[in-house]
């Protein structure tokens, strides 16, 4: 018997545990899935998109349980109030765009021919979502899927392991069938093998490198599409003409908030020369206003990472880059909580360049590396210098300027003047080892459906 458990950083206790489901029984919750999609699919697509707007709605009324479970799992202050403003605003775009995504394209209507492409749900889709924002990350294909007429199959990561659960609870008692939306406690072994035994039309991941490969080889020859999304280093470029007071907001934040785990969070930064002095003073300033300690405080602004392995994992890129001559700078006498665990003080280093891990390697934690540039041309060459590609945030008063250099930069989304944001209009995607695929906006809906063509001769004549 394989337990998962979730050990909670707020005191190191086992929070929750489950038992992982053997091969057999994870077999049968495929075959059931698989049984109920043609019916799903056949439902009417209106009917879809409300049950799945009921199952969010149902899931916002579980409020006062979702914000204090999802501090004890991985450690994200209750003051934030969870995950629902993303959420919530994500599962209505895609609501509202479902009918225009999947309508057919009609290439002729005539009293000889009719000629149109339509769009067919995959089947089975299965969900693995991550611990750091697991609410938002599912959605992203939860929602579009069920909309679209897929069956849809979801497993957590075991740090959030009972969010899957209750996004399932929710959506079936909101009346989405239970064999439409299952959950599932699994390890690896049990994983890979379901994914090697072609049990599902589309899997998406979201996680590191290392996760995307091994869902890559246990897809091997299976032709099963694949949605990864895994590493980023994001940058910020802070030019000669931006607003200073609202690029330190925003990119200390994006640098910091829900302790740095955030897949596009910023972890380096590239400040005009003109601009970098005054950049750095007050950006030390603004992370040394936060508040360490536990997550069910209301006064806490800052919490613990999600476990101690990751806290040690990013003290280690710091301790490296300080070794190799950065500068640490944001004094530890103000976090007096950093207990050398999952407690985790804020940092900004400078004196960095790209000899260190700490600018090339994803740190994923509430640190942030900061440099010095002369021009447009060394900053994009220090921002293209990664094996990531996820977002840029770019900071000028120039829109034209900002698109030349977008046009150069290797990323999925360019940003200008906000950063750490997911646009449910726009296709959230990734290049080099960020991933492959996309979601949300219409291309989300495209990639968990498959073209199917329809060319119908009326007339022989």
């Amino acid at each position: 018997m394989t337990m998962i458990k979730c050990i909670s950083p707020v005191d190191g206790s086992v929070y929750a545990e489950r038992q992982a489901l053997p091969l057999e029984a994870a077999k049968g919750v495929v075959a059931r899935a698989r049984q109920a999609q043609k019916g799903w699919a056949k439902r009417p697509l209106e009917e879809r998109v409300q049950l799945v707007l009921k199952g969010v709605a149902r899931l916002n009324e579980m409020v006062d349980e979702v914000v204090p479970e999802l501090a004890w799992q991985m450690g994200r202050p209750v003051r934030y109030g969870g995950e629902f403003k993303g959420f919530n605003e994500r599962s209505n775009y895609v609501a509202a765009i479902a009918a225009d995504s999947l309508k057919p394209i009609v290439i002729e209507e005539s009293d000889r021919f009719e000629r149109r492409i339509e769009r067919e749900p995959h089947g089975v889709v299965f969900v693995i979502a991550p611990w750091n924002y697991p609410y938002m990350t599912a959605i992203n294909t939860v929602a579009p899927a069920l909309m679209a007429g897929n069956t849809v199959i979801i497993k957590h990561a075991s740090q959030t392991i009972l969010v899957g659960e209750r996004m399932v609870r929710a959506f079936v008692e909101a009346g989405v069938p239970e064999e439409v939306f299952q959950n599932v406690f699994l390890d690896h072994e049990t994983t890979a093998a379901l994914i090697a035994a072609k049990s599902f039309d589309f899997v998406n991941f979201t996680g590191s490198v290392e996760g995307g490969r091994s869902i890559e080889r246990a897809a091997a020859g299976t032709f099963t599409p694949l949605g990864l999304e895994l590493g980023g280093k994001d940058p910020g470029y802070v030019m000669e003409d931006a607003d200073l007071d609202a690029a330190v907001d925003t990119l200390m934040d994006g640098a910091t908030y829900n302790s740095g785990q955030c897949c596009c969070g910023i972890e380096r930064i590239y400040v005009h020369e003109s601009l970098y002095d005054a950049f750095v003073e007050k950006s030390v300033a603004w992370v040394s206003n936060y508040r360490l300690g536990n997550p069910l405080d209301p006064e806490t602004t800052l919490g613990p990472m999600a476990s101690r392995r990751f806290a040690a994992s990013v003290r280690e890129q710091i301790a490296d880059a300080v070794a190799r001559g950065a500068k640490a700078l944001v004094d530890p006498k103000l976090f007096p909580q950093d207990d050398g665990g999952a407690y985790l003080a804020p940092q900004v280093l400078v004196d960095v360049d790209h000899s260190m891990a700490f600018m090339r390697e994803e740190t994923f934690g509430p640190a942030v590396g900061i440099m010095k540039v002369k021009d447009d041309t060394q900053a994009l060459a220090l921002m293209n210098d990664c094996q990531y590609g996820l977002t840029v945030s770019l900071w000028t008063k120039d829109a034209e300027r900002a698109a030349r250099l977008g046009r150069d930069l290797e990323t999925g989304t360019v940003f200008m003047n906000r950063a750490d944001y997911l646009d449910p209009a726009l296709c959230w995607t990734g290049v080099k080892e960020t991933g492959r695929g996309g979601s949300l906006s219409v291309i989300g809906f495209h990639n968990l459906t498959r073209p199917k063509s329809y060319h119908l001769r009326k007339a022989l004549a």
